[in-house]
C-alpha cells in the first residue's frame, strides 16, 4: 500500500466522505492484515475533527467603516468574516492548490471562454437555492463603470457573463487568461443572492447573527452547509482587538481561543506558555510603503529612487520581523511565486546613491511618512527606522503616527496622504497580484502609478502575459514587469513577512495549514476544530 493512498483514505474518513467500514475494506483490499488496518482506522478516527463549541478569535483589524459587502472588504477582519459566511466559485486549498468550491468543475479550450458548472442544491442562508442567476448578479456587482468594488480591476477583461441553464455560467474574456479560475477565488467575489449583496447572506458554513463594525461579528453553524468535513464549531465570535498586547492577554487569559499577528517582540513569552501554540507560515505576504505619484513630491522619479536606496532592509527584517521573514526588492512577487525574477539585483542601502538622486530631485524640506500599527505590527517603528537611515543620505523624514481606527479609509490609498505604511497578503499568481494593486484600472492602485512611460509599458505587458500560453515567454514578460515596478514604481517593498499567529492548544488544525493568507488562508473558522 502506498503512503499516498493511506493518507488519501485517512483524509476521506476524517472529512466524513467515507465511514469506518469503507475505510477498513479499502485497506484490506490492498493486502494489509486486519490488525494493521484496524490500527490505522483507530489512528484516522483519532484525527477526525470534533464538532461543537464556541470559537472566539481576536483579530488585529476591524474598523467602524467596515461593511458586509465583500466589494469593500479591505482588512483581515472583513476577510475572515466574509469567508466564514460566504463561498466562491473556487478556493485555494490548504496545500496552495486551486480547487472548485461552488463550482463543481470548470473548463476551457482556449483560456478565453471559461465554463463553470455549478453545484446543485446549494442553499443560501435565507433558504433560496443558488443558481446561475445569483452567480451572474454577484459578478456584475464588481463590474462596470459604476462599480466601486476593489475587485473591479480583476474583472476588466471579462466581456460577458451569461447563463446556460440554471447551473452553468459562461465567462467570455477579451483575451485568453490561463489564471482566470484563480481570479474568481478572490475574497471580494463572494457569491450572494441576486439583489442582496450587502446583508451578509451567503452559502457558507456559518450564518451571521449580528455584526458591529469595528467591534464584533457573531455567527452560528449552518445546519444545511453543503461542504462535507468543514465548519465544526457550533458558534463563532470574531472580535476586533487591534492592540497586540490586548490580543495576547486575551489569549493567555482564555478569553479567546486564537489570534492573528503575534507581536514578535513578545513571542518568546508566548512560547513559554504551555497552553499556547505558535503557528508560523510563509508565502507571499509583504509589507510596503506606497508613495502616491499624484501627490507631491512623489511624482518625482529621482525622489522615489532616493528613498528606495535609503532603506536598510535587513535591519527591518531583524528588528521588525525578528527574523520571521525576508528582504524585499521593491516589487510584490516573492520567491514562493512561480515567476519570481531571481535575476533582478537586490537593492541595498546606499547612502551615496540616495544622496545623488535626492540632490537630482531638487526637493528640500521634510518628507512626511504616515504610519500606524493598524497597517502591521511594528509599522511605526519601521517608519522611524526608515527615517533614521534616510538621514544618513541627507533626507529628513517626518513620521506621522496615524490613528488605528479608519486607517485604511483615511490614510491608505487616500490622496490626502502621499506616503504611508501598508501590508499585502500577496496573491497566488503574478497576474492576480498585479491586477489587484498595480494596473491602472484597479481601485487599489495605492501608488497611483499610471501616467509614466514605464507604467504604460507595464500595463501592456501584464495584458500580454495574461494571454500568453508559452511558459518561457510568459516568464520573460513577468520578469520585465517586476523590473519596471522595481525601477519606476511608487511602492517601496522592503519586507516579506511570515504569518505568525497563536492559538490555544485546545485548537486542532489539518496537518497542512494554508499560507496564502494569515490564519490558514483566512479560513480558520471553517477548517479548525476543538481537539
Amino acid at each position: 500500500m502506498s503512503t499516498n493512498f493511506w493518507k488519501k483514505q485517512q483524509q476521506r474518513l476524517t472529512e466524513g466522505k467515507i465511514d469506518r467500514r469503507h475505510f477498513v475494506m479499502s485497506l484490506v483490499a490492498t493486502g494489509l492484515a486486519a490488525p494493521t488496518v484496524l490500527s490505522l482506522a483507530d489512528k484516522a478516527e483519532a484525527a477526525a475533527p470534533n464538532r461543537g463549541g464556541l470559537f472566539r478569535m481576536g483579530i488585529a483589524h476591524g474598523s467602524t467603516t467596515d461593511t458586509l459587502d465583500s466589494a469593500t472588504s479591505e482588512n483581515h477582519f472583513t476577510l475572515i468574516n466574509g469567508y466564514t459566511f460566504g463561498n466562491h466559485l473556487t478556493e485555494v486549498n490548504n496545500d496552495g492548490q486551486l480547487i472548485p468550491e461552488l463550482a463543481e468543475n470548470y473548463e476551457s479550450s482556449d483560456a478565453q471562454k471559461w465554463i463553470f458548472n455549478l453545484r446543485q442544491g446549494v442553499e443560501f442562508h435565507n433558504g433560496k437555492t443558488m443558481t446561475s442567476e445569483d452567480v451572474i448578479a454577484s459578478f456584475n456587482h464588481h463590474m462596470g463603470d459604476s462599480s466601486t468594488s476593489a475587485a473591479k480591476g480583476l474583472l476588466t477583461a471579462v466581456k460577458s457573463v451569461t447563463a446556460d441553464g440554471k447551473y452553468r455560467v459562461i465567462f467570455e474574456l477579451e483575451s485568453s487568461n490561463a489564471d482566470f479560475p484563480f481570479i474568481v477565488s478572490d475574497y471580494h467575489i463572494s457569491i450572494r443572492p441576486a439583489g442582496d449583496m450587502a446583508s451578509g447572506i451567503g452559502t457558507g458554513g456559518y450564518i451571521l447573527q449580528s455584526f458591529e463594525p469595528g467591534v464584533k461579528s457573531v455567527l452560528k453553524r449552518n445546519p444545511n452547509y453543503w461542504k462535507e468535513g468543514r465548519a465544526h464549531f457550533d458558534e463563532v465570535e470574531l472580535i476586533s482587538i487591534i492592540d497586540p498586547t490586548a490580543r495576547q492577554t486575551a489569549l493567555m487569559n482564555g478569553d479567546i481561543d486564537a489570534m492573528d499577528r503575534v507581536d514578535l517582540k513578545t513571542i518568546n513569552l508566548f512560547k513559554r506558555n504551555p497552553n499556547v501554540s505558535i503557528l508560523e507560515t510563509t508565502g507571499t505576504a509583504h509589507y510596503t510603503f506606497p508613495m502616491r505619484l499624484n501627490v507631491d513630491p512623489f511624482g518625482n522619479y529621482d525622489l522615489r529612487m532616493a528613498l528606495k536606496h535609503s532603506i536598510k532592509r535587513q535591519e527591518l527584517v531583524d528588528k521588525i520581523l525578528l527574523g520571521y521573514g525576508a528582504v524585499g526588492n521593491d516589487h510584490p512577487i516573492s520567491t514562493a511565486n512561480r515567476y519570481h525574477n531571481s535575476d533582478l539585483p537586490q537593492r541595498e542601502f546606499d547612502a551615496d546613491k540616495a544622496a545623488h538622486h535626492y540632490k537630482k530631485s531638487g526637493h528640500s524640506g521634510k518628507i512626511q511618512l504616515s504610519a500606524s500599527d493598524a497597517a502591521f505590527a511594528g509599522a511605526v517603528d519601521a517608519a522611524q527606522l526608515i527615517a533614521n537611515s534616510a538621514s544618513e543620505a541627507g533626507m529628513e523624514i517626518e513620521v506621522i503616527r496615524e490613528p488605528r481606527d479608519g486607517y485604511w479609509s483615511n490614510v491608505w490609498n487616500n490622496d490626502a496622504k502621499g506616503w504611508c505604511a501598508c501590508y499585502w497578503g500577496g496573491r497566488p499568481t503574478e497576474d492576480w497580484m498585479f491586477s489587484a494593486a498595480y494596473t491602472n484600472d484597479t481601485e487599489w492602485n495605492d501608488t497611483a502609478w499610471k501616467g509614466t512611460d514605464s507604467s504604460q509599458k507595464f500595463n501592456s505587458l501584464v495584458k500580454e502575459a495574461r494571454a500568453e500560453l508559452d511558459d518561457t515567454k510568459r516568464r520573460e514578460l513577468y520578469y520585465e514587469c517586476q523590473r519596471l515596478i522595481n525601477d519606476d514604481g511608487g511602492s517601496i517593498v522592503p519586507l516579506f513577512n511570515s504569518y505568525v499567529s497563536a492559538n490555544s492548544k485546545a485548537i486542532a488544525t489539518d496537518e497542512q495549514v494554508a499560507a496564502n493568507w494569515d490564519s490558514d488562508g483566512a479560513k480558520c473558522v471553517e477548517r479548525w476544530w476543538f481537539s
